[in-house]
């Protein structure tokens, strides 16, 4: 008899059809921590939120901590090692398997714990099957709610799951673990080189390492003195472009940023290649961007004309640099963060030392811009590998492709 799942289409005859709650031994929410009143720890018991989940994996750091009383307050919320978590509020269905190394931690009530406890049934094998794009695409289909979107913990308990003989299965993971490793070395050496930039900027941007060949000492300037603000308007023909806090100014057809602008453009700021546009409410988080394009922009950014003898690229990185970022926090005017912002009238006025020289500047920014390059790279290889892993998975664990055993 042909056997199919919903979605998915058809599986081997040889294999199972099984739904979540049939090889699980629960599968329950986390606990809400408000409700017992505790105060986060610097160390202690691991606390997951959705957060902490992203390509499948921890995020380590982004969890908070608990103490030992507080954890055992939550009982029901406890989890141990090999434990599959998946998100059921917000974006859901996330997916992260507990690590080994985690003996002991606890989650919030935007997760759910799935434990396996049947024989016969691989737990990595479940896990990969859960993270896939088309499962996430099924969870956003069935989930419930606009503003604060959740799929039920019986929505999860349904959740069909394709089962081979323990041996396929055990192969069939082996062969996943592979790419797994391989989006693992990526991972790790995006990390190092991100670490490597991060030192090179706080060197090269505070002058404490100098380029070959130039010793005149640094000068104090206004960014007034270095910067006029642009506010040409009446160009709604140009193409409409976003600055955001990772990438910088972008096309907005490139970027999914929901598009709630009116029809009218006529107010809408140019900005030109080399222009710096910033977010005024934003520019305390470092939400700002060198412009590669000439555009148009929200009346919400400011934008920026460099003046003779200033390379934007390295004004770029400056901006981006901690102590910067914390200068324009303090020029920022509201009462609360929400409402803080930078207007090109208090921007002007903040001093920051610079080399004197223009091909000084260029060079670090090159220096700069050369390891941006390569992390683009390192991002979009592991991109690929996290591509031909969804494809290998969308064949392996529908039996599309058999392995022998």
């Amino acid at each position: 008899m042909e056997k199919v799942i919903k979605g998915f289409g058809k599986i081997p005859s040889d294999w199972d059809i099984v739904k979540l709650r049939e090889i699980s031994s629960l599968i329950t929410k986390g606990a809400t921590p408000t409700t017992y009143g505790f105060e986060w720890q610097e160390s202690g018991i691991p606390f997951f939120k959705s957060d902490c989940i992203k390509d499948g994996r921890f995020v380590y750091g982004a969890f908070k901590y608990i103490d030992s009383k507080a954890h055992e307050q939550m009982n029901r919320s406890k989890t141990q090692r090999g434990d599959l978590l998946i998100s059921i509020t917000g974006d859901v269905g996330k997916v992260a398997v507990v690590p080994k190394n985690i003996e002991e931690a606890n989650i919030n009530q935007h997760i759910a714990k799935i434990r396996i406890n049947k024989s016969g049934v691989e737990n990595n094998f479940v896990y990969h099957w859960l993270n896939q794009s088309k499962i996430r695409s099924y969870y956003n289909v069935i989930k419930t709610g606009l503003a604060y979107p959740q799929i039920s913990l019986e929505q999860v308990r349904d959740t069909e799951i394709p089962l081979p003989n323990i041996h396929e299965q055990s192969k069939i993971t082996s062969i996943l673990s592979t790419w797994d490793k391989a989006i693992d070395l990526k991972e790790k050496l995006i990390g190092q080189k991100k670490e490597k930039k991060k030192e090179l900027m706080q060197k090269l941007l505070t002058g404490k390492v100098r380029i070959n060949g130039y010793k005149e000492e640094w000068k104090e300037v206004t960014l007034g003195s270095v910067f006029k603000e642009r506010k040409d308007i009446g160009y709604e023909n140009l193409e409409l472009l976003a600055i955001t806090s990772q990438k910088g100014v972008v096309k907005r057809s490139e970027v999914n940023i929901k598009d709630t602008s009116s029809e009218d453009k006529s107010k809408y700021k140019r900005i030109c290649p080399n222009d710096i546009g910033y977010n005024t409410m934003r520019m305390w988080q470092g939400v700002s961007g060198v412009s590669k394009y000439e555009g148009i922009v929200s009346p919400a950014y400011t934008i920026l004309i460099p003046t003779k003898n200033i390379n934007s690229q390295f004004m770029g990185y400056l901006f981006k640099l901690p102590t910067v970022i914390n200068l324009f926090k303090r020029f920022s005017q509201g009462l609360v963060d929400d409402t803080l912002n930078l207007k090109y009238e208090n921007f002007k006025i903040i001093k920051v030392k610079i080399p004197g020289s223009l091909q000084e500047q260029e060079m670090i920014a090159e220096i700069l811009n050369t390891l941006d390059e390569e992390l683009s790279i390192l991002n979009y290889e592991k991109e690929l590998i996290h591509n031909q892993k969804q494809g290998l998975i969308q064949n392996l664990l529908t039996g599309k492709i058999r392995v022998k055993v």
